[in-house]
């Protein structure tokens, strides 16, 4: 997507961590050239950190269940506060630990010092307020944190609509993940990377329950953050109505475990879903496919689009329903081990070594773990342009 200077981000980790909130902007921020590195105190680059799915399910707290786990790139003690551009500190149970810990603090303090942006999100204002750079500033963070940031010197701000983020100086805060569209146009503008298209883009994202919890809201998130309209569709479901994702992660066995994952919230009615009006059909994988294939309404929406000459991008088993439309024969594909029997009696070529691939106006992924070169590719077909 164009030429882009390495701009370089630090990204402080911990065990339950929000998956969400790691995840989403490590994927982002390499989709747009950026270096993520993530480290965490006492352990080293290749370890692990458990996440934790914290989303609303009925009960007047957040639950808190497993997520994926996240690899490790960096060692902490070799992290340097001046070679990066930017701190994010996802939030999550961890930051009251890190809270505390004299080294994460001075780590702060440097960007705070060097007016570098950190980002804060959910109880991760926590490290700030503890680090003493708070006094002053207006944030947001989830509400149980009104009262600490007060006491801190910060100016709270309500964090309403739930997808606001702020941004005082160098400080940029949300409430947590749903703001992450918001928070990345925010810190690309404070990063000085600037996207641009010839117009405004509009995508199309067709799912249903246990859709890949990473595949429909990474790209999804990536795609609001670059000023796309964005809106998702399940044929059952209304404007509103929510869909429970699934959670795929190696944990060992012969093929990847199933978790419950983030609900994901349909944000348009099928009945009023006019292909003319969008540039882009994305289909995450998942087991939703496996629904929507039964639906001769989906598989024919799927058709319609390649009937337009629009842009169709399928993840993982998302290429069950490209199977489905006819529109793999004769194609290059990018495909994980679960989906290139049928990809092959579809009449699809295998790409082997592709972990993202365009053949035209058709988008292969293998699955979330291709998520960086999945938006990328979807970027450059959409038509932006990253400058520094």
């Amino acid at each position: 997507m164009g030429s882009l200077s390495r701009k370089s981000v630090l990204m402080i980790c911990g065990d339950y961590m929000e998956d969400y909130e790691a995840m989403v902007p490590f994927q982002v921020f390499q989709a747009f050239g950026l270096r993520v590195d993530c480290a965490s105190p006492n352990k080293k680059s290749g370890d692990k950190c458990f996440t934790a799915v914290h989303d609303y399910m009925g009960d007047e707290l957040y639950t808190e269940l497993p997520g994926h786990s996240f690899i490790l790139n960096s060692s902490f003690e070799e992290i340097k506060p001046e070679n990066y551009d930017a701190l994010i500190i996802p939030g999550g149970r961890f930051t009251e630990l890190l809270s505390v810990d004299n080294n994460v603090l001075h780590i702060v303090t440097k960007f705070a010092e060097a007016g570098k942006p950190i980002a804060a999100t959910c109880h991760s204002q926590l490290i700030l307020v503890s680090a003493g750079i708070m006094k002053g500033k207006k944030c947001t963070a989830f509400p149980s944190l009104k009262p600490v940031i007060k006491l801190a010197g910060g100016v709270w701000l309500d964090p309403e609509p739930i997808t606001s983020c702020f941004v005082d100086e160098n400080i940029v805060s949300a409430v947590g993940w749903p703001a992450h569209a918001e928070y990345f146009k925010i810190l690309f503008r404070l990063m000085g990377v600037k996207f641009a298209s010839d117009q405004k883009k509009s995508v199309l994202f067709l799912c249903a329950d246990y859709v890949e919890d990473y595949e429909i809201n990474v790209p999804f998130q990536a795609m609001g953050g670059l000023g796309c309209r964005v809106e998702a569709i399940s044929p059952n479901k209304k404007q509103g109505d929510k869909c429970v994702t699934a959670i795929h992660d190696d944990e060992g066995g012969q093929i990847c475990s199933e978790k419950q994952g983030h609900n994901f919230i349909v944000t348009a009615d099928w009945d009023k879903v006019r292909v003319e009006d969008y540039d882009c059909l994305v289909i995450p994988g998942g087991r939703s496919p496996e629904f929507l294939v039964m639906d001769d309404k989906v598989v024919s929406l799927v058709k319609e689009f390649s009937e337009k000459n629009k842009i169709i991008g399928a993840i993982g088993h998302g290429k069950l329903l490209l199977a489905a439309a006819g529109l793999l024969e004769g194609k290059k594909c990018a495909s994980g081990y679960a989906m290139k029997a049928i990809v092959k009696v579809a009449g699809g070529e295998l790409v082997e070594s592709a972990k993202s691939l365009a053949h035209g106006k058709l988008l292969t992924a293998t699955g979330w773990p291709a998520m960086p070169h999945f938006i990328s590719d979807l970027g450059n077909l959409l038509g932006f342009t990253v400058t520094h």
